[in-house]
């Protein structure tokens, strides 16, 4: 299976005390913190084209264009969509949103980048 334009993801979370902004170090407030939503954003992304995905490759995150519109307290459900909206070679480009129980609290732009698994980590330990 070939990663085409239009393939979608989704990734789901309970805002708990341990994903606000004051636990995490983004900020001093126990609302949803932009990381968490960043994460569950690239979860998403992976969810989307996982299915195109050899036993041997997998994602990379390599940019990110976000805003977070909209504060979520503890105790609400928040839902990340992902959506594949470009293809250049093993780039990948996705609109990414998420939302709570609400409304819209986040969106924006997303690359990822197919690599050989064991490869990238080869390298990667290179720096040890």
């Amino acid at each position: 299976m070939d990663i085409t334009i239009g393939m979608k993801g989704e990734a789901t979370t309970l805002v708990e005390k341990e994903d606000t902004a004051a636990m995490v170090g983004s900020g001093s407030l126990l609302v949803y913190a932009t990381p968490c939503m960043v994460a569950l954003m690239e979860g998403a992304a992976c969810e989307a084209i996982a299915p195109a995905l050899s036993a041997d490759t997998t994602s990379v995150g390599t940019a990110l264009e976000i805003s977070h519109i909209s504060a979520t307290p503890v105790g609400l459900e928040v839902r990340a969509e992902a959506e594949v909206t470009a293809v250049e070679g093993k780039i990948i480009t996705f609109k990414v949103t998420a939302y709570d129980e609400a409304g819209l609290i986040g969106e924006g732009t997303h690359k990822r980048c197919v690599i050989n698994t064991q490869r990238f980590l080869d390298k990667t330990y290179t720096k040890l």
